[in-house]
């Protein structure tokens, strides 16, 4: 009999809290004390990731919809099926042992039920993997259609994938010497092409085990990210504003390029502040101050103009499914307009803090061109004093902004740089 720590019993648990309770991977919905919890995840991400294909496998083999209080069995055959037909577990184990959570969660009616369509799903493995799906909600497949004709499919696949792991090697470390000590305890990495300080681990690894990592030898930030910080290029005396900080990466990165620029980072949420101040603590940057306000309104500014202004803007996150596979089962159409107007509303907001001849760079994680390119050519048309500056990385594509979709080696990210004319 299973119990309740079981790596099956968590994942199921956790598959309901987003199905169900529209809860995110990132809401605590995992038990901290659990010894098979890295599998409980994997098991958690995969069934997530391929939702929408296993629902489409799972929903003609019921002969009738389950009601709402049964919709953890639902959850119980997304799980099964997962295991079936993304995975390599043994099929034994992946039909008796899913069979098996029916009882711990007081529902042993639905064994012989669960057991016969995980059953079926298994005689038709060939039928099933022939039929190509990828696994996204119709609304979203629609968009990317519309902004990437030629290339919307390689998203979709890549959105399927596990994202890489890379870490920002402290500018005060030579980088090769680093990753020749994660190389000593059998931590392979490559260097990037585009980001000096990025390494991307072969295979993702606790942080426990970088070398330093307690004070502050790296910080676990996609290559995309670390972009930022190199675009907003920070200068000695410089005001610098990093716009929705949390949980920091842009900011510590802004001041250990530059320590003696002046940092304010501003998040409206107190308990993601607290995260930055984690960071700060850990890295023990001396030039960054936490400021709680929100980037809407100008309640929270003192009045001093900004040389710089880095927006990490909030958005539909797009650009990093791979990441974050629940983002295609909580975000929903409306959600994009209602991002879109808050975007517009910081970046008007924000331009007035600027000083003139000032830098904003927008940057978001989404691939959505109406969140990207469409937003700026808008700002652009809106504000006569603001100009695009044509950003001249060999990463991404694109004249007003450059647009990075996701990639082996770096998640979708997209950048804009736009000056404040005299």
């Amino acid at each position: 009999m299973l119990n309740k720590t079981n790596a099956r019993v968590i994942a199921h648990q956790a598959i309901c809290s987003i199905v169900v309770n529209k809860k995110s991977l990132s809401d605590g919905i995992f038990p901290v004390d659990s010894d098979d919890l890295s599998y409980a995840k994997s098991l958690t991400f995969g069934s997530i990731r391929f939702y929408h294909h296993l629902n489409d496998v799972i929903t003609p083999r019921l002969k009738k919809p389950l009601e709402k209080k049964n919709l953890d069995i639902h959850c119980l055959l997304i799980l099964g099926a997962y295991q079936l037909i993304h995975s390599d577990t043994p099929i034994h184990a992946a039909i008796n042992e899913t069979v098996g959570v029916a009882e711990v969660i007081g529902k042993p009616w639905a064994k012989g039920f669960i057991n016969a369509i995980l059953r079926d799903i298994d005689r038709n493995q060939e039928i099933i993997e022939n039929n190509k799906h990828y696994s996204h909600p119709s609304w979203l497949i629609k968009k990317l259609k519309k902004d990437y004709p030629k290339n919307f499919q390689e998203i979709l696949i890549e959105n399927n994938k596990k994202a890489p792991m890379t870490i920002r090697v402290h500018p005060s470390i030579q980088k090769d010497d680093y990753q020749q000590q994660l190389q000593e305890i059998n931590i392979s990495s490559q260097s990037s092409t585009i980001a000096p300080q990025a390494l991307t681990l072969n295979n993702a690894v606790s942080v426990t085990k970088l070398p330093g990592f307690k004070n502050g030898s790296c910080y676990v930030q996609d290559t995309s990210a670390q972009l930022a910080a190199l675009l907003i290029s920070p200068k000695k005396g410089e005001l610098i504003l990093d716009a929705c900080s949390a949980p920091g990466g842009k900011a510590t990165h802004l001041a250990e390029l530059c320590p003696k620029a002046n940092i304010i980072a501003l998040d409206n949420d107190k308990q993601r502040l607290s995260k930055v101040q984690e960071n700060l603590d850990r890295f023990k940057n001396q030039n960054i101050t936490i400021q709680q306000g929100d980037a809407r309104d100008q309640e929270w500014w003192d009045g001093k103009l900004f040389d710089k202004i880095l927006l990490d803007a909030p958005c539909s996150s797009t650009g990093v499914i791979r990441r974050h596979p629940d983002i295609k089962l909580l975000k929903k159409p409306k959600d994009i307009s209602q991002i879109t107007k808050t975007q517009s509303l910081i970046l008007g907001n924000l331009w007035e803090v600027l000083k003139p001849g000032g830098q904003l760079l927008y940057a978001t994680c989404s691939v959505l061109k109406d969140e990207n390119v469409h937003q700026i050519s808008q700002f652009l048309e809106k504000f006569e004093d603001a100009k695009n500056e044509k950003i001249t990385l060999n990463w991404g594509a694109g004249d007003i902004g450059k647009q990075q979709l996701p990639h082996k080696e770096y998640d979708g990210f997209y950048y804009a740089k736009l000056i404040k004319n005299h």
